[in-house]
């Protein structure tokens, strides 16, 4: 429960600093295109936003050691539709990760996947306030591996894992650039389609599926945090009533930072931090759950469509 306080305080922190008059003027330009235009009475905004970076180095006769080449690439992109129309509000968002890194001592290895598609549609019957539902769908593109056992050990697959969430709800709109959306029913399906990784996510032998039924919370944040620097954050909780431990929240919480240098050079900066208790595969036998913790900085070419 640590890990949830810590999360959400963190979140609510971000939306209340929004309201001190010291960065009014921080507001005035913060949600250009990242959240609800006020402005704009209806209709669709549409946009892809794209981030390559790529490093290289290498050593000879270095007497301080290190890689004799290194080579990693890291892609980034973020496409989004939102539709705004009398009291009808629709977003869209999705967000594609994936980066490599070759050294000559470990070969080519996997820094980062991710296939991320969040879609939230709500009816305002208050100005703040409104009901409709939300659809989360999460998986990665290619095969992932332990490379601390020998031979390596595959441990996850394009829709192994998969997640689906599906959740009728409230939202409360914080703000243009923040909002709440709380579920206190809702459905969440974990997909593993490689029969040897279902005991890895809890899923039963024999199949390629599990259930769960139970309360979804997911608080966004989009927002120019000052010039040329953007914030992208979504913090996912779930808790499952199905097997009697409410208790064991899950959470999914992902960052994206974006520093424009110029037209075309930026900084991205990702920090994710997921905990599951389904997923079984830490630990001195493989089979306990624990914290997982993802960073990774990058320098490269950035373009907006």
């Amino acid at each position: 429960m640590k890990r949830l306080i810590i999360a959400a305080g963190i979140l609510i922190s971000l939306a209340g600093q929004a309201q001190d008059a010291t960065i009014k003027s921080m507001q005035e330009t913060g949600t250009r295109d990242l959240a609800d235009d006020t402005a704009r009475k209806r209709g669709w905004r549409k946009g892809i936003n794209m981030n390559l970076g790529i490093a290289q180095g290498n050593t000879s006769n270095w007497a301080a050691g290190g890689e004799q080449n290194s080579f990693s690439i890291n892609t980034y992109v973020n496409m989004y539709a939102i539709l705004k129309d009398g009291k009808h509000r629709w977003m869209n968002n999705l967000d594609l990760f994936y980066a490599l890194i070759n050294t000559t001592s470990q070969g080519v290895r996997k820094n980062d996947d991710r296939i991320d598609l969040f879609s939230k549609y709500s009816y305002l019957i208050r100005k703040k306030w409104g009901f409709g539902a939300v659809m989360n769908f999460r998986t990665q593109f290619a095969r992932g591996y332990n490379y601390n056992k020998t031979p390596k050990e595959l441990i996850s697959d394009f829709m192994a894992p998969g997640y689906l969430t599906l959740a009728p709800g409230i939202n409360w709109q914080l703000a243009d650039y923040a909002s709440i959306f709380i579920s206190p029913i809702s459905g969440r399906w974990t997909f593993v389609t490689r029969p040897e990784l279902a005991a890895n996510y809890s899923v039963e032998p024999g199949k390629k599926a599990r259930t769960e039924l139970g309360a979804y919370l997911t608080a966004n944040i989009k927002k120019e945090i000052m010039k040329n620097v953007t914030l992208s954050s979504r913090l996912d909780l779930y808790s499952n009533y199905l097997e009697g431990k409410p208790q064991n929240v899950d959470v999914f919480w992902t960052n994206v930072i974006i520093m424009k240098v110029n037209k075309f050079l930026g900084v991205t900066y990702n920090f994710d931090l997921i905990y599951d208790d389904d997923v079984r595969a830490f630990g001195p036998n493989l089979s306990s759950p624990a914290t997982q913790i993802k960073s990774l900085l990058s320098v490269g070419i950035t373009a907006k469509l």
